[in-house]
């Protein structure tokens, strides 16, 4: 475990450096069109897909490319860690996300948030955001976008039981545009509000898409049951792997779906 801490010191210290450098990079695409800072934000997180892998020994499998349909989308992965918010990027060519507005008020990452034109908003608003979500949402994605949005609103550590929000099924009702599942693996090598990054192989499976036009409630059912069965599998096969290579992280509780959120 000596050699893993050394190296996640290494890659935390270079990630964040490398972060540095992709922003003054992007600096320029302030005064260039939104398609511009999105290349060199994909350009971001492939090199820090590659970082990890150089130092940590983390390597990355993406399965079912062939799945993911061309225009406007609602995205719909398992959030285990920050890896998937930039990992992702690079498989859309106009990404969407919904943030909270205190992000784009930090100097340069905030402003290029602002300029790509993310969805920022106010949780002070009460209940008020998620018609304000579905409505901001809805006109995005008839643009021509694809909205990443991550159905249990948070990260979730691997083996703590899912939460899935009601508003994913509101946004996907308003939206009316096909949503693509995705299940990963990548908690147990990035945890979540963890210092350490562990070798192996995360592994982004990109699942069968759900037609648009499904009902609320047999959408948000199906959706948190899709993903949650692959992602258990994954993570499965993640352990094993990681059994063999180092002994393994600390186990956690098993995965248990859980259908008690509303989609009303």
């Amino acid at each position: 475990m000596t050699r893993i801490f050394v190296r996640s010191l290494i890659y935390n210290v270079l990630f964040y450096l490398l972060l540095v450098f992709w922003i003054l990079v992007a600096i320029p695409t302030f005064l260039l069109p939104r398609r511009a800072l999105m290349k060199v934000a994909k350009m971001w997180g492939q090199s820090s897909i590659w970082l990890m892998r150089m130092v940590c020994g983390t390597r990355v499998e993406f399965r079912g490319l062939e799945k993911i349909p061309r225009g406007p989308l609602i995205v719909a992965p398992k959030h285990q860690s920050m890896w998937e918010t930039f990992a992702l990027l690079q498989f859309f060519d106009a990404p969407l996300y919904i943030l909270k507005r205190e992000l784009t008020w930090i100097p340069f990452f905030g402003w290029f948030l602002i300029k790509a034109d993310m969805i920022a908003i106010n949780r002070q608003k009460g209940g008020r955001i998620l018609m304000e979500m579905a409505r901001r949402a809805s006109e995005e994605v008839n643009r021509g976008r694809q909205l990443i949005i991550f159905p249990e609103g948070t990260r979730t550590a691997v083996g703590a039981t899912p939460h899935y929000k009601a508003g994913i099924a509101q946004i996907y009702a308003d939206c009316n545009v096909p949503c693509l599942p995705v299940a990963l693996n990548s908690g147990l090598f990035w945890p979540r509000r963890q210092f350490m990054r562990y070798p192996g192989t995360i592994v982004v499976e990109f699942l069968d898409p759900l037609p648009a036009g499904m009902s609320r409630r047999e959408f948000f059912d199906t959706v948190s049951e899709q993903i949650e069965t692959a992602s258990s599998r994954l993570i499965e096969a993640g352990r094993r792997e990681q059994e063999a290579l180092f002994g393994g992280v600390p186990s956690a509780a098993p995965v248990v779906l859980d259908r008690t959120a509303s989609n009303q």
